[in-house]
Order: structure tokens, then sequence, then C-alpha cells
């Protein structure tokens, strides 16, 4: 907007940005000039309004922080879910037991309703074991195929199958297991909720892929001599 005699309102909010020195020249219009107040229709002053928007920004500020915080408190408690998971397969004596002790514990740390696994590349040793048996071609394949785990709505997979329930399974992820040649999968972890949201298309899959890690290395005392 102009004013008369050519100046601008950006001419004087530059001016008195520029010239702090104004309002300790003339202290009296910080009480003085009256606004609008966005709490209502009363009028405050200048100072209140100031103090207003400091109050607002503070709280704001603090709404921040309660965030980060919230957010380093959840990362805290996932990195201590992954030890415990991770210091359990460490922990199991018996190698044939590996399978049982990692999805009992990946379902108790990180409240799995449903988890279960299939490996192909095990040792001759273990062939007679319940998770060397029942992976198809077609689902080894798929699990090769899979750059990433597979998080979406039940489908129908051959892998909800593996589960104790696959009937209440709305959800599912795929997490293929690798220690193959060039990094082959030689197994496969499936998790299954009756949640259709638990594990959507959308979600990011990178922790998913941690765990895949960690159970894969874990799991590489059934594989064969290199």
């Amino acid at each position: 907007m102009t004013l008369q005699g050519g100046i601008t309102e950006t001419d004087i909010a530059n001016y008195l940005a520029n010239t702090p020195s104004f309002f300790e020249r003339h202290a009296e219009l910080m009480a003085s000039i009256q606004l609008t107040s966005p709490h209502g229709q009363r009028t405050v002053s200048l100072q209140q309004r100031q103090m207003e928007m400091l109050r607002e920004k503070i709280k704001g500020l603090e709404g921040k922080i309660m965030e980060m915080i919230r957010h380093g408190q959840e990362n805290a408690a996932i990195a201590d879910r992954l030890h415990r998971f991770t210091h359990a397969l460490l922990m199991a004596a018996k190698p044939a037991a590996l399978p049982e002790v990692l999805v009992a514990s990946l379902q108790h740390e990180f409240m799995i309703p449903q988890a279960a696994l299939r490996l192909w590349g095990a040792d001759a040793a273990f062939a007679a074991l319940p998770f060397a048996q029942g992976a198809s071609d077609d689902i080894r394949a798929f699990a090769d195929s899979l750059g990433a785990p597979y998080c979406g709505l039940n489908s129908g997979f051959e892998p909800v199958g593996w589960l104790a329930q696959p009937a209440s399974v709305m959800s599912v992820a795929l997490v293929p297991l690798r220690g193959g040649p060039a990094g082959a999968a030689v197994g496969l972890l499936v998790l299954g909720s009756p949640d259709p949201t638990r594990y959507s298309a959308e979600m990011g899959t990178e922790f998913l892929s941690r765990i895949g890690e960690v159970a894969s290395a874990g799991l590489a005392r059934l594989l064969p001599p290199a």
C-alpha cells in the first residue's frame, strides 16, 4: 500500500527493521499502539502482541522438542529390541533350534502376531527338520527376485500357509534370507497380522531389511560350509 508522499508500507517496515533505535527514542509508542488480538476481538498494546507472538513461537518450539524426544525414545526402544533379538540368536546353543528361537524372539520383541520361516539352502544334516520343508520352486524364485522385503495385503501367498493360523492373516511381510553365492536367497521369513494396515505397500522396508540381514547372519550356521 502506498501512503502519502509516495512512501509505502514496505518503506516504513524496512526503516523500522533497520533502525531499532527508533523505539528507544519513542518508547511510549510501544504501549500506545493498539492492535487486534488474534485471540478474540480485544485490543492489545504492541508490547502485549509481541509477547503473545513470542509465547506462540515458544509453544511451537516446545512441541517440536517433545516430538524429537518422543522419536528418540522410540528409536532407543527399537534399538533395545533389536539388540535382544540379536542376543537371542547368538545365545542359541544348538543350530537346529535357531529357526524356532528366531521366530519366537521376533514375535516377542516386535509384537508380531504370527511368523514363520523356511530355509531351502540348509545343510543336509538339517534337511529333515520342519523349517527345511515346503518351499516350492516358485517361492524360491520369488524370494530370490526380491530386492527389498515385500509388504502388502494377503493375496493368498503360499508362505502364509506356513503360519499357524493363515486364515486370520490380512497383511503380510515377506523378507528374503540371503547367504548363497552372490547373495542368493536361501530362505524366506514371513510375518503375518490380522490388521490389514500393519504391513502396507506404502510402508518403509529399511528396518525389515535389517531384520532380514540379522536373521540371515544368525541362520548361517545352518548352511553348508562354503
